[in-house]
């Protein structure tokens, strides 16, 4: 007749301690956390007699391959989708607004930006402003850089060495003729707008028939691009360069990649709302809806680990005597073997210990 199980405990509590056997409990987990699930507790842990070779009496209903792969581990942002920060276009001459662009509209060198008199103001790729006459005589980076953009729309015949000459002063004159300005040969200030590329209208800060002087528009550059304001404590995980996706209203996905990293940290909101951010700049390309500006989703590889040995999350155990281990399948039975973790991915975990296919369980 067998014992009651009240009886076989009072029973073996009634054992000299040297004759008691020590029970030995490893938990699954699914990353960090330890799953409520536990391993029976006949299975002991690692350690129990230090060979690492106790075998279960039956193998596991459902096992998995140690496999050598990519993991990657991806985070998600709110971002939004625009041409950038804006910049104010604004006349400086005397005279009568007498033509703008449409808003939206694309400007690209030696178009014209707007018109006072009828006399078009075209545009010039450069970083720094017209502050003074080009005319003979004249020599420094301005003069280079209407040298350089002559040179671009078609005009030879001149060093474009920042030297104001007979030579680019012949240039200016083939371009202002071509333009249908007054043939001067020298460029004043207000005679070009200078940006660092293409310029789209944004908004029209004057009208027709106003005084050529002030705020005549904002523009962008031409390129889509997602500003993330992005929390201080991620930004080791961006760099220039890196690709990105991102997803637009409708949950139509772009491919985008990362162009810019601020590097000063603004801090927003109080109390529990508050956060310290850095600006991200994503351009993207493939947009076919002209958002002019919408909410997006921005995801990007934070984290990448190539040819890592891996198995699913769940084939991972938490050992009674510390760290964490694997169920190897071996024949028939099935023993258990000490691994160090690595990367959390994509349902796998990195793992080094065992060697790869190596078959091990996963629990049901």
């Amino acid at each position: 007749m067998t014992e009651p199980k009240e009886d076989r405990r009072q029973a073996a509590r009634a054992l000299p301690p040297h004759r008691r056997r020590p029970l030995r409990v490893a938990a699954w987990t699914g990353g960090a956390a330890l799953l409520a699930a536990a391993v029976a507790a006949a299975a002991v842990g690692v350690g129990g007699d230090g060979s690492g070779t106790t075998v279960a009496a039956r193998t596991p209903p459902a096992t998995a391959q140690v496999t050598r792969t990519t993991l990657t581990e991806t985070r998600t942002v709110n971002g939004t989708l625009g041409y950038g920060e804006s910049v104010t276009v604004t006349a400086r001459s005397q005279g009568t607004i007498t033509w703008l662009p449409a808003e939206g509209a694309t400007i690209t060198r030696g178009k014209a930006v707007y018109s006072v008199d009828a006399d078009r103001r075209p545009l010039l790729y450069g970083t720094m402003p017209l502050y003074r006459t080009l005319e003979n005589g004249v020599h420094g980076k301005d003069v280079e850089l209407l040298e350089r953009n002559l040179r671009k729309l078609g005009h030879v015949g001149f060093d474009a060495d920042g030297a104001f000459t007979w030579a680019t002063r012949e240039a200016v004159e083939n371009w202002q003729e071509d333009l249908g300005l007054d043939v001067t040969g020298t460029v004043e200030p207000g005679d070009v707008v200078v940006a660092d590329g293409p310029l789209r209208v944004a908004e029209h800060r004057t009208t027709l028939g106003a005084t050529a002087s002030g705020p005549v528009l904002t523009a962008t550059g031409t390129t889509r691009q997602v500003l993330v304001d992005l929390d201080v404590a991620d930004e080791h995980l961006v760099k220039r360069g890196m690709k990105a996706t991102v997803e637009l209203p409708g949950s139509a996905t772009v491919n985008g990649e990362i162009t810019g990293v601020g590097k000063v940290a603004t801090e927003t909101g109080t109390g529990a709302e508050a956060a310290t951010t850095v600006q991200v700049t994503v351009s993207v390309s493939g947009v076919e809806r002209s958002f002019d500006a919408a909410p997006v989703e921005v995801t990007f590889v934070a984290v990448r680990r190539e040819d890592v040995l891996a198995v699913p999350v769940g084939a991972l155990l938490a050992l009674a005597e510390g760290g964490y281990g694997v169920q190897v399948v071996d024949g028939a039975g099935t023993r258990y073997a000490a691994v160090e973790t690595g990367l959390f991915a994509d349902g796998q975990v990195e793992i080094t210990g065992i060697q790869e296919g190596t078959t091990v369980a996963v629990p049901t």
